[in-house]
This record gives structure tokens, C-alpha cells and sequence, in this order.
């Protein structure tokens, strides 16, 4: 049987980051329970300008990582935008499909590099656990429909996708599946947070991958702590706090998008090795 190749590309830029502890937590325990062989590797994509080759590999997970995602004339800027064109381009004319999972700051790179609308810096840093909302396509989306409505992630982000251009999201057949809270209190524009980029490519503005001991850990880090106080205010702060570790917010996220990717990839890889 076909031994499916997982790669995590790292784009935390050598910094220590419990998002890629907790990919690689779920890629294992995907490794542990698979219905075949599974090869893991590691890509430090931004600190040591790694970058997987794209026909030696079945999976893709890019994680979240500091600084602007807009282009700085860096040589991996060139290599991610490579890659997801690849990606992109096999899935047009191969009936064996890559699967891509973007996070965070991959997120945004794949939304600038696609033109899909204003990925500029937040007002302030957002840091917390915050409600999403999903979409009408989100509603039915296969990662999402067993979540809650509104349902809950890990948000850690100072820049935003608004003022999505939805003619391009039409002609490349992409869809917005979720976005940020409503605030009415304030008058700007909801960012995006979830989009299918096709059916092989999925992206989050959150982190899907986050679990409470990570969030206690990133909440030692000041500016953090101060993000979610400005976000939540003190009482409320704490109130989220203490709800970290409830089942149904981000331990439900955390057991539902990244783990059902996976599973949902491997079968269909599983199924186009039977038929070919």
C-alpha cells in the first residue's frame, strides 16, 4: 500500500512557536491511527530557506510565524510562491491531488499571491480566543459543518484580510467559509478568517491547530496578555482564562479541522492509488 507523504513547513523564522508543536502533535497521532504508512518531514522554510520538492510529497501543512506577509525580496518568498503554484497547477490536469493546509501567516501570503483582496496590519495586535462565524458555504463546508455557529479559535495575528475581491474569488472558484465576529460597535469591515481555496486547499486566519497548554504558554509573552485584555477586557480576560479548556471551544476546533483534513486527504489519495 502507498506510503503517504506528510510536510510541515515551518515559517516561524527559527523562533520557538507552540503552533508547530501542536502540528506536529496532530500530523503524529495522524501518523499512529493512518490506514497506511506515513512519512513526516520538516521544512524550516523562512530560517533555512527549506522548501519540500512538490511531486515528493502528498500533504502540505504551513504553519502560522511572525512579521509581514507582503513580499521583502526574501529567496523563500520566491520558493512558497512557487510551490503554490505548483500545487495548484498539478490539481488542474492530475487525477493524484495535492492537499495543501495554510495557517496564519501562510494564509495571508497564499491570499496576497492569489490577488484576493487587502491583507494590511490590524489597528492593534489580536490575541485570544475568539468566536468565528461561519458562512453560508462554510455552513456545508466539510471542515467545518460539525462546528458550532459561531465556533471558537485561537486568534494571535496584527495583520487582517478585508475587502475580499469577490470577482476574483468567483473566477478562481474559491470561497469565503468563515469570518470574524460582528462588532457593531465598531465601523470596520469583518476580516476574513476561512477560505476554500479549491478542494485540495484549505486556509485559516486562526489557529485550528491550538490547544489550551499552548495558550497559557503564549500568554507569558506580555504583548500577548495585553492584546487580549485590550480585545476582552479584565473580566472578561480572565473569564476566558478559566473557560480555556472547555471541550466544546478550541479542544473541539483542535479535534475537528486539521485531524478531518488529514484523514479526508489520506482516503482520497488512498482511493485515486486503487483506481490508477
Amino acid at each position: 500500500m502507498k506510503e503517504i507523504k506528510l510536510a510541515l513547513l515551518d515559517m516561524n523564522n527559527g523562533r520557538a512557536n507552540q503552533g508547530m508543536r501542536n502540528i506536529k502533535e496532530i500530523a503524529q497521532a495522524f501518523k499512529e491511527t493512518a490506514a497506511t504508512a506515513v512519512h513526516i518531514e520538516v521544512f524550516e522554510v523562512r530560517y533555512e530557506n527549506e522548501m519540500p520538492a512538490v511531486e515528493d510529497f502528498d500533504i502540505f501543512i504551513s504553519s502560522g510565524g511572525p512579521g509581514n506577509p507582503h513580499r521583502e525580496g526574501m529567496e523563500w518568498e520566491e520558493k512558497f510562491a512557487d510551490l503554490l503554484n505548483q500545487i495548484w497547477e498539478h490539481n488542474k490536469i492530475s487525477e493524484n491531488k495535492k492537499y495543501l493546509f495554510l495557517i496564519c501567516h501562510s494564509f495571508q501570503l497564499a491570499s496576497i499571491h492569489w490577488k484576493l483582496g487587502n491583507i494590511c496590519k490590524r489597528k492593534s495586535y489580536s490575541f485570544g480566543v475568539m468566536p468565528i462565524h461561519k458562512t453560508s458555504e462554510g455552513e456545508t463546508d466539510f471542515l467545518l459543518k460539525n462546528l458550532a455557529e459561531p465556533f471558537y479559535g485561537v486568534d494571535s495575528r496584527a495583520y487582517q484580510f478585508i475587502e475580499p475581491d469577490l470577482e476574483k474569488f468567483q473566477e478562481l472558484g474559491m470561497e469565503i467559509v468563515a469570518l470574524e465576529k460582528v462588532r457593531p460597535h465598531i465601523h470596520l469591515e469583518r476580516a476574513v478568517m476561512a477560505v476554500r481555496f479549491s478542494e485540495e486547499i484549505f486556509g485559516t486566519q486562526f489557529h485550528p491547530e491550538a490547544d489550551p497548554q499552548g495558550m497559557i504558554e503564549n500568554l507569558k509573552d506580555e504583548k500577548n496578555r495585553e492584546a487580549m485584555i485590550e480585545s476582552y477586557g479584565m473580566e472578561k480576560f480572565l473569564e476566558t482564562v478559566d473557560r480555556m479548556d472547555d471541550p466544546d471551544k478550541i479542544l473541539f476546533t483542535r479535534e475537528q479541522i486539521l485531524p478531518r483534513f488529514l484523514q479526508q486527504a489520506s482516503e482520497q489519495i488512498l482511493k485515486e492509488c486503487e483506481i490508477a
